[in-house]
């Protein structure tokens, strides 16, 4: 029964003849091969080249981890990406005959479309009414026969496995070489490829020891940078070449120590230096920086413990500095850069001491002579060092004693960074020794003379360089006459100083009145003192002081008199010789008088006139002056005072009014613009004044004389009564010591040798009295025979016999030697006979007056009366204001004693009570 010929009947297909199907497959057999090969070859190519890729790099530099992971994975790249890319493309792209078809129509054109329609026609499924089974058999066997004579192998792609196998062998052969025969190399850049981010070192035959990579050096400063060979380095290339940036190239010759020592100059910007030892190439980061410098500088200063002087803080920007000796210092140091300091250290030297005479000899010195010595040369070998204490920026010393040498601290320091400092800072201590204060007298002459009732102002300035304890003054008296009294001694201290206080003065009022100091002469000098151990008082220039008694005073002030009025005299012919050269002047022409030659004589009168004013001027103040002592002695009568009074109006009149006015004439009578005739009227003015001025300066000088006169007759009385009185006291004290103990006499019939000690004491003190007295006595009487070779007058002479006759000198003598020998009741006689002696011939000089005597001398007496009397009355008024000065002066003084009585640190004198 025939099939069904229906759709659904059988669908048949035709398979590709045997030797094409078996040159097919050998065809995909063959591709598949040599493209699997290739892959495979690319992948070992890749990885082996990247490998070399590293191991060349690391011969020229280190390459950097980026680069060497770049290359690995490039390298893998190869086994990863392109051989499965390769292999999917050949392999899994060419496994169908279509596929393997339309490969052999590249090479094969008509007969690859043959074969890929013969490929379509197997492919085809048809049922056998649509498609002839013959026909397409056929044709497959008619493709079949064509392709038996080709060989398909021509088709395949260009093969490159050959020449990539010949590639990768030689650089496996590269790559084995390379471990063979530098293995450590080799190793090493295998461990640098497979582990590219890892720290492993690139290997090179020339070793460096480890080194900063990165390194600090100062800013524009040459710079040094030191590469050290290992020792176990392959390689010792003999020089090294490095190189800032893009500057010039540095090179360094290989050392004895296996370094190389590159030296750069100043750099002041971040920079790279690149090195070459050999195949080492290694890099150094350099940054410039500015060293560490001071800002600032103290020192804290600790004085000598004695001084009692507070801590004190320094600053040092000058470098030196000057402390007593014994001081401790500390000095403080801060810098200004931002950066904490590592390490500081404090040298100390010790300098040697230069003389004034060492300086000069420098100076004089040759400067290239080989003897000199320099300072440096001569400054100790091992000067000590301290280590100083860090914070930050700061650092500080330990404290260092300073010696009586000059001393040189040096600091020195070094930041985080390590960048030192440059040169250091030094700074010099010159010792200071405690010097002695000193002391001074001020507003006082150096030599002066005064009553006991007087009071004196002076100023006491003292100084010391390390402050004053204490200031004062203090006194040594000296007897100008024998006695047996004892001269005054003491002192006073003024003021406590403080350490602090370098200057300290105070003003002294010296009252001796308020000392209880007799007539005497007083040494006076100022005295301080300072804190330094064991050093007493420093005493100042000492001023004399002579306190006088009245008498004493009287005779001086009469001595200043004389000079007065010989000096008046003098300015008198001085102005007789002016005026006769002004009346030669007078006798020429008007006409002549203005010329040339007479113009200059006008000239010089008038200067002479001038200066004769200037000297009336200074007797005019000295006599002012002369006036106020006689008035504080109290004994010149008013009559003289009135005398000298009228002497120095005179005066004044004359320097300021009368003389003047000539010097005025004189002036004008030269005057250019005056006519001759008055020139001449001028000059004729000034001698009719000068005539006046001569008569008035005569009228002075016979006022000053008489003055004179009466000043020295005034002294012999008050003299006189003076020694009676001395006289008087000597036996009024005798006659007490005999009726001492009531009314039972202690020393009558006694030798000397048996008196109580007391007594003993008392018979000597007025022994030395009366031997005073005695002596006041002679002077009285050669005096007083001087003064009557001058006067003429006949109570001198009256007087001056009947000393003489009397021989006063030995009775006096013989009293003393009468008390000396404890000869009472014979010495209160002789004693009281030559009292009564000496008042009687003062009252020769100066008669007792009659109280019935006065008034009734008529009106013109009365008148020269009044004027005495208004005298005398303006005598009392000045002396009572002098005496209030004199008490506000002593209370001065006494206030000044009380306040400076708790200061004494013991009484050293019996002056006070």
């Amino acid at each position: 029964m025939p099939k069904d010929d229906s759709p659904t009947a059988k669908q048949q297909r035709a398979p590709l003849p045997e030797s094409l199907k078996g040159q097919l497959n050998t065809f995909r057999g063959q591709l598949w091969r040599v493209k699997v090969a290739e892959a495979i070859l690319a992948g070992c190519f890749g990885l082996l080249f990247s490998y070399l890729l590293v191991f060349g790099l690391d011969r020229l530099w280190a390459t950097p981890p980026l680069v060497r992971l770049t290359i690995l994975i490039g390298g893998t790249s190869f086994f990863v990406f392109f051989a499965p890319y390769w292999i999917h493309r050949w392999v899994f792209g060419h496994r169908r005959e279509d596929q393997l078809a339309r490969l052999i129509a590249r090479k094969f054109p008509r007969l690859g479309d043959r074969l890929l329609g013969v490929v379509e026609l197997q492919n085809q499924e048809e049922s056998k009414e649509s498609l002839s089974p013959a026909l397409r058999n056929a044709a497959m066997r008619s493709v079949a026969s064509q392709a038996k004579g080709r060989k398909f192998e021509k088709a395949l792609p260009n093969a490159r496995h050959r020449s990539w196998s010949l590639v990768v062998l030689a650089t496996f052969a590269i790559a084995g070489a390379a471990l063979v025969l530098v293995p450590k190399v080799g190793m090493n850049a295998l461990k640098r490829w497979l582990l590219p981010l890892s720290d492993t070192p690139r290997y090179t035959f020339t070793k460096i020891d480890p080194f900063a990579a990165e390194i600090i050096v100062p800013r524009g400063e040459p710079f040094e940078i030191e590469l050290t060979l290992s020792s176990d380095s392959d390689k010792r290339p003999p020089h090294g070449t490095a190189r800032f940036g893009i500057q010039d190239p540095v090179k360094s010759p290989l050392r004895a120590n296996r370094s190389y020592l590159f030296s750069f100059p100043g750099q002041a910007e971040d920079g790279t230096v690149s090195i070459q030892i050999g195949d080492a190439r290694q890099a150094v980061r350099v940054i410039p920086t500015t060293r560490p410098t001071i800002g600032s500088v103290s020192a804290n200063v600790t004085y000598p413990e004695y001084l009692e002087l507070k801590n004190k803080r320094l600053d040092l920007r000058a470098g030196s500095m000057s402390v007593v000796v014994g001081s401790q210092i500390s000095l403080e140091a801060n810098t200004i850069e931002n950066r904490a300091l590592d390490l500081g250290t404090l040298t100390v030297r010790i300098l040697p001491k230069l003389s004034a005479r060492d300086v000069f000899d420098d100076l004089e010195a040759d400067p290239t002579s080989p003897e000199e010595e320099s300072v440096e040369e001569s400054l100790p070998t091992e000067p000590e060092t301290f280590a100083l204490r860090i914070v930050g920026t700061a650092m500080s010393s330990p404290p260092i004693v300073i010696g009586d040498t000059p001393t040189e601290l040096q600091l020195n320091w070094r930041d985080s960074y390590g960048l030192d400092d440059d040169g250091g800072h030094r700074v010099r201590v010159e010792p200071l020794e405690d010097q002695n204060p000193t002391a001074y007298l001020q507003g006082v002459e150096r030599q002066l003379v005064m009553l006991a009732t007087d009071t004196v102002s002076f100023e006491i300035l003292t100084e010391d360089d390390f402050g004053v304890r204490e200031i004062g003054y203090e006194w040594a008296g000296q007897f100008t006459k024998p006695t047996d009294e004892t001269p005054s001694r003491g002192d006073r201290v003024l003021k406590k100083g403080a350490p602090d206080l370098r200057r300290v003065s105070e003003r002294v009022e010296f009252s001796p009145f308020a000392l209880e100091i007799q007539p005497q002469k007083l040494v006076v000098r100022a005295f301080v003192k300072d804190y330094f151990p064991g050093r007493g008082r420093i005493y100042s220039e000492p001023i004399t002081v002579f306190i006088l008694t009245k008498d004493e005073q009287a005779q001086l002030l009469k001595q200043q008199f004389d000079r007065i009025i010989g000096e008046l005299e003098d300015a008198a012919r001085r102005e007789q010789n002016n005026f006769d050269e002004n009346r030669r002047l007078e006798q020429e022409a008007p006409e002549e008088l203005q010329g040339d030659s007479s113009q200059e004589r006008l000239e010089q009168q008038e200067a002479k006139e001038a200066e004769n004013v200037e000297k009336m001027e200074e007797l005019s103040e000295r006599m002012e002056q002369l006036l106020s002592d006689a008035l504080r002695n109290g004994e010149v009568d008013s009559e003289t005072m009135q005398k000298m009074a009228e002497a120095m109006q005179n005066m004044q009149e004359l320097s300021q009014q009368d003389m003047p006015q000539v010097e005025k004439e004189l002036r004008e009578s030269q005057d250019d613009r005056s006519t001759p005739e008055q020139a001449k009227k001028d000059l004729q003015e000034a001698i009719e004044e000068q005539a006046k001025v001569l008569e008035k300066m005569r009228k002075t000088i016979e006022s000053a004389n008489e003055a004179n006169e009466n000043f020295e007759a005034s002294t012999f009385i008050n003299r006189l009564r003076r020694a009676a009185s001395e006289e008087n006291g000597i036996a009024s004290t005798l006659v007490k010591a005999i009726e001492a103990d009531r009314g039972v006499s202690t020393i009558a019939g006694l030798t000397i040798e048996e008196l109580d000690p007391a007594d003993q004491r008392i018979v000597g003190e007025l022994s030395m009295q009366q031997r005073r007295t005695a002596s006041d006595v002679r002077w009285i009487q050669e005096d007083l025979g001087h003064f009557y070779a001058r006067t003429q007058k006949e109570e001198h002479k009256e007087l001056m016999e009947a000393m003489q006759t009397s021989q006063i000198d030995s009775g006096l003598e013989e009293t003393r030697e009468k008390i000396a020998v404890n000869r009472t009741f014979e010495a209160i006689g002789r004693a009281k006979k030559w009292a009564a002696k000496l008042t009687e011939w003062a009252d020769i000089l100066d008669p007792p007056k009659d109280p019935s005597a006065g008034g009734g001398e008529g009106e013109g007496g009365n008148n020269q009366g009044l004027d005495d009397n208004d005298f005398e009355f303006m005598l009392k008024i000045m002396k009572m204001i002098q005496t209030e000065q004199d008490i506000r002066a002593r209370t001065r003084a006494l206030e000044q004693l009380r306040r400076t009585l708790h200061l004494q640190d013991a009484p050293k004198d019996d002056n006070l009570r």
